[in-house]
């Protein structure tokens, strides 16, 4: 229920304080910017040449510019919050409520090349095509048999703080040969 009172609304995510948070990136990038102009200055003045801040100027404006933006995207895009009633990844939010079970850590990476768990297909969140570069994939069953991977860079954190919020709704977690290899890889390498 949010703060209007109306139980069909998603929570806002400033009502609770949040159990795992990630920003997605560091504002400390656009210090590139300022950085690449003084280089330019320092290697003007250790070559005994005249100073040209118009060089400078453009380095600093520009590559600042660029990774504000570069930034901002991340933020937005690539930002992880996890409340007792939401997960918002990216720009995508989910209830906690519609999560059913958390899977274990997969056996095998997907860059292994061996059978994979049946949730390590499935789509990430966050309105992404693929978990994001830098992240690492967390199997969540959903209501409705939908089976869908949130992510995050700490993603033993996410996985330790998402749990128990899990589990004491539901009971712990219970195998189910459905849930741990994808059925449609061995039926292709028969």
């Amino acid at each position: 229920m949010n703060a209007a009172g109306n139980p069909n609304e998603l929570p806002l995510a400033t009502e609770k304080a949040p159990l795992f948070y990630e920003p997605g990136a560091s504002w400390y990038w656009v210090l590139a910017g300022p950085l690449s102009a003084a280089s330019l200055i320092y290697i003007q003045w250790t070559n005994h040449v005249a100073i040209s801040y118009l060089v400078p100027v453009v380095f600093l404006i520009l590559v600042s510019a660029f990774v504000a933006l570069q930034v901002k995207a991340a933020r937005i895009h690539t930002s992880v919050e996890l409340t007792e009633d939401a997960l918002r990844q990216g720009t995508e939010t989910i209830l906690v409520r519609e999560i059913v079970k958390v899977f274990p850590e997969p056996e095998n990476s997907v860059a292994s090349g061996k059978p994979l768990a049946r949730w390590q297909s499935a789509r990430a969140l966050g309105e992404l095509v693929g978990v994001p570069r830098g992240r690492r994939g967390i199997g969540l069953k959903l209501t409705g048999s939908r089976t869908a991977q949130a992510w995050a860079r700490r993603h033993r954190h996410l996985r330790d703080a998402l749990t128990p919020l899990v589990e004491e709704r539901m009971g712990p977690y219970v195998a189910e040969v459905a849930d741990e290899v994808d059925v449609t890889d061995d039926e292709s390498q028969l």
